[in-house]
């Protein structure tokens, strides 16, 4: 499968570099979040490539919910289980969960169709900063920390309407931010469509840090080193 370079099978564990894991943030997930680059100080495992590689590994459900529970470094044996109700958790050895998904109803592990959502899926977070989350904490007057931007995962969940899907994509359908404190909670909604025709619903919610009031030109700053980042990740 697609996903087999961006991580290592090691005495039956899954092993993610730093290398492998920014690559799939910047390659397959267009996501130039520092936190992904190989040398940050902070370093963390995208949890799209996580997400991926449950799908790939479990299939995909009509009906399922990730919730990311801990930040994943570099080079960290995984062990994915699956329980006899189907919930599935990823962790280390110590017992320590990354990621926890719950699932019912139908299910396919059609290699073509689990890529194409795959693929599908993860470009969102491409868009997510400056697209998305740069007009929407500008229209509520907050933004993260310039110096370090901290943006995170909580949860995602999906509803689909059917599995076999042509040409997906995901529609932006609504957006919301709800601030607490320096913390801000983040719902972003989508519409899955299949040839253009609505078939499923996406939500995602995103954890921002360090919230304080915005600053239009701090931002602009931010959005240019994304940018400066950007280029020099694709080699433009």
């Amino acid at each position: 499968m697609f996903l087999d370079r961006f991580y290592s099978i090691e005495n039956e564990r899954v092993v993610i570099t730093a290398r492998q894991a920014s690559l799939f943030a910047k390659e397959v997930a267009g996501d130039f979040n520092p936190i992904h680059d190989v040398d940050a100080r902070r370093f963390c495992v995208p949890g799209d490539l996580l997400f991926a590689i449950v799908l790939s590994r479990f299939g995909l459900s009509s009906s399922m919910t990730f919730k990311f529970q801990s930040l994943l470094g570099a080079e960290v044996p995984l062990d994915f289980r699956e329980g006899e109700d189907g919930t599935i958790e990823v962790c280390d050895e110590a017992g320590k969960i990354y990621i926890k998904v719950s699932r019912s109803g139908e299910h396919t592990r059609d290699e073509e169709t689990i890529e194409e959502f795959i693929r599908c899926y993860v470009s969102t977070s491409g868009k997510n900063f400056p697209h998305t989350l740069k007009p929407l904490m500008e229209s509520h007057g907050v933004m993260f920390n310039p110096d370090r931007p901290m943006v995170m995962y909580q949860s995602m969940s999906l509803t689909l309407e059917q599995l076999n899907t042509s040409s997906p994509d995901l529609e932006l359908s609504n957006t919301k931010l709800e601030a607490a404190g320096k913390r801000g909670n983040v719902t972003l909604d989508y519409r899955l469509l299949s040839d253009g025709q609505p078939v499923g619903e996406v939500s995602k919610h995103i954890m921002l840090g360090g919230l304080r009031e915005y600053c239009p030109d701090a931002m602009e700053q931010v959005i240019e080193e994304f940018y400066r980042l950007k280029a020099k990740g694709t080699g433009a």
